[in-house]
């Protein structure tokens, strides 16, 4: 764990130097050189956020859309976060991306980010009383859950780790802990967060309160207690502080994220300041790149006329009047490496770029949690607690009938399995491209049924992903289990 901390000092020791000259010698860095007036905790609360962004050169573990090559939603030509490697070789501890390749892995980045705010936890009462002090506890006990999170559903059991690592031994060797106990500290966060942050609307980048109350409905539907889930969710919507956007893609790019009334948390970025390290238009559209290709899978799942499906995809034939963002050719496979068989991304793309070129700012915020996904889960958590009553038609058909998507409501009289089956559709559909499909897959206990054999591309039938029993938990990164022994036990079937 040492690395966590060391990366962690030189970051607050960087973030010191902005105010003035600091002679302290970073890995002499401590409590007493730093916390002494309220615009240190603005510091460290600042520097506590970014630890959800990626380093230059590399993408972003917190970015949502990457984890949708995991799944049988998309495809990535170029192995973005490891996730083509993962789905035709198999995850082992070795494996690269995402999953276990050091600074890149989500393990090394959650816990950079679970360091930061452990050390804020421990501190920023030296320096703020009152509300302030609440609220500011309250983001770094949201972040904490956000990233805890994260590993429980990825990795499963993981260590468990409160303590200041500045003031901790940070050479010590550690140890996992039941993934029960890391879900109970994230509940007991997520509590903390949902007492002590602003009841309003979302708007600056900072958690509010609606943002755990979001995260708490998806850690609760992960466990699976469907009554205080749909509870939760119930009491997000009768709140009243969200609502679905009338403009569905206006969800996904700047300016209009910005006034969206249906975001509940996001990764937000800023250009020319903090853009993204790499562009996501270069990566989602650019030649070389494309790496975020539906499958014709995905394809298939929408209904005859849903208009989401060419808001989240590009098709053979588009030009700039659907989108296509350069005006001297026609979208077809073979342009700008679209792979034959797939469907390149719209979604997450801002329109009003065009002809974009290496070099290009972009700051596409990072959605997270979305009201629509609020309607969804309770739907869901009410269906398995009580059936189709009147209150998940009710949330699902207005998923299905916002504005600019007009779709129309579901039959009446869908039995609990058939209710079940149509809220799965929904959720595939909606957040499509959103970094959900793969985690709704394996709490459903169905990823092994989709995605062991699944062909990618109908054109190249003979190649198959696999997928096996204990890849509902990534392996801990070998890295990290070697640099513990014999403490941290490797996940089973590894």
């Amino acid at each position: 764990m040492k690395k966590y901390i060391i990366i962690f000092i030189a970051t607050v020791a960087g973030i010191t130097s902005c105010k003035k000259l600091d002679v302290t010698p970073p890995d002499k860095l401590s409590n007493l050189n730093f916390w002494k007036t309220s615009a240190d905790a603005d510091l460290a609360l600042t520097g506590m956020y970014t630890t959800l962004y990626a380093r230059s050169g590399q993408i972003a573990t917190y970015a949502p859309m990457w984890y949708e090559n995991f799944s049988d939603d998309s495809y990535t030509q170029n192995n973005q976060a490891g996730a083509q490697q993962a789905l035709v070789a198999g995850l082992t501890p070795s494996s690269g991306g995402f999953v276990g390749d050091g600074n890149n892995s989500l393990y090394i980045n959650a816990y950079k980010s679970i360091a930061s705010t452990n050390t804020f936890l421990a501190n920023v009462d030296k320096v703020l009383t009152g509300d302030k002090l609440t609220q500011y506890k309250a983001e770094a006990y949201f972040i904490r859950a956000f990233s805890y999170f994260l590993l429980a559903e990825t990795y499963g059991n993981v260590p468990l780790l409160t303590a200041d690592p500045i003031t901790s031994d940070f050479k010590q060797k550690v140890s996992k802990s039941p993934r029960t106990d890391i879900l109970k500290q994230i509940e007991s966060d997520l509590n903390n967060a949902i007492a002590g942050l602003p009841n309003q609307k979302y708007t600056t980048g900072h958690a509010v309160k609606g943002s755990a109350q979001g995260l708490m409905t998806r850690v609760l539907m992960f466990e699976k207690k469907y009554t205080e889930a749909a509870a939760m969710a119930k009491t997000i919507i009768d709140g009243g502080l969200f609502s679905l956007n009338d403009n569905y893609s206006g969800n996904f790019y700047k300016p209009d994220q910005k006034s969206s009334p249906e975001i509940m948390f996001s990764v937000q970025y800023s250009a020319p300041t903090v853009p993204h390290p790499d562009a996501l238009t270069m990566i989602l559209i650019l030649p070389g790149y494309v790496d975020l290709q539906g499958t014709q899978d995905m394809i298939n799942e929408y209904e005859a006329n849903d208009p989401r499906k060419k808001m989240t995809f590009f098709f053979p034939g588009d030009t700039p009047a659907d989108g296509w963002p350069y005006t001297q050719t026609v979208g077809k496979p073979g342009v700008n490496n679209w792979t034959e068989g797939f469907y390149p991304s719209k979604k997450w793309l801002d329109p009003k770029i065009t002809n974009p070129q290496p070099g290009l700012l972009d700051d596409q915020d990072y959605v997270w949690i979305r009201f629509a996904d609020i309607k969804l889960m309770y739907a869901e958590a009410q269906n398995e607690v009580a059936g189709p009553d009147a209150s998940v038609y009710k949330q699902v058909n207005e998923v299905r009938s916002r504005p600019g998507v007009n779709m129309p409501a579901l039959a009446s009289g869908l039995s609990q399995a058939a209710m079940r089956d149509k809220i799965r559709h929904e959720r595939r559909v909606e957040f499509a491209l959103e970094g959900l499909r793969y985690f709704d897959m394996r709490r459903w206990g169905i990823a092994k049924d989709k995605l062991n054999g699944f062909i990618q591309n109908p054109l190249i039938p003979a190649t198959k992903t696999i997928y096996k029993d204990n890849f509902d938990f990534w392996p801990l990164p070998q890295s990290e289990v070697d640099r513990n022994k014999p403490n941290l036990i490797q996940n089973e079937g590894y």
